[in-house]
């Protein structure tokens, strides 16, 4: 009976800490948390330079060879086009697809989108000015787990917390 007390007073005791936990979680219900399910992931980095007018590629892990480019008439979203949106902090908000093998050709977005086609990948090549543009990048999570994709995105920025909060991929 005297060891059956003192283990039921830890239990309780236990118990206790954990409900403070639960209730400290639930009180930061209003802070955003990424989901990470499969989809399109938001994509937020930041260049060594000002690439934000510039078309994107993709190149190979080797960085050798492009592995993809938009076509001239996939950089428009209606009549504006798909320039990545400014954050907080220098930090950028991806709008056409970028990842960790991205490079920035010397052709703006508008001189691209009136090319009538498509350079061959050689001559595309030949226009990358970056093959390593970004120090940083950042997936956080599914498009659709944000109200305000900006605004959250940017209170992650201010609070310091892109990187605990993001999956760090740069």
């Amino acid at each position: 009976m005297k060891i059956i007390i003192p283990i039921l007073i830890i239990f309780s005791l236990g118990c206790n800490t954990n409900s403070k936990v639960v209730q400290s979680a639930s009180d930061k219900s209003d802070e955003f948390v990424p989901d990470f399910a499969a989809g399109v992931p938001v994509m937020v980095y930041k260049t060594k330079a000002d690439y934000n007018k510039l078309v994107p590629v993709i190149l190979s892990d080797d960085k050798t060879t492009i592995v993809s480019y938009p076509h001239p008439n996939d950089i428009r979203s209606g009549n504006s086009f798909q320039f990545p949106d400014p954050l907080h902090d220098g930090y950028l908000l991806d709008n056409r697809g970028i990842g960790k093998n991205v490079a920035f050709l010397k052709l703006s977005y508008e001189k691209y989108a009136n090319l009538e086609s498509v350079p061959d990948l050689k001559q595309l090549f030949e226009l990358i000015i970056d093959k390593d543009p970004l120090t940083e990048l950042c997936n956080c999570g599914l498009k659709t787990a944000f109200t305000d994709e900006q605004a959250q995105l940017n209170e992650l920025i201010d609070a310091n917390k892109m990187r605990k909060s993001c999956k760090v991929i740069k």
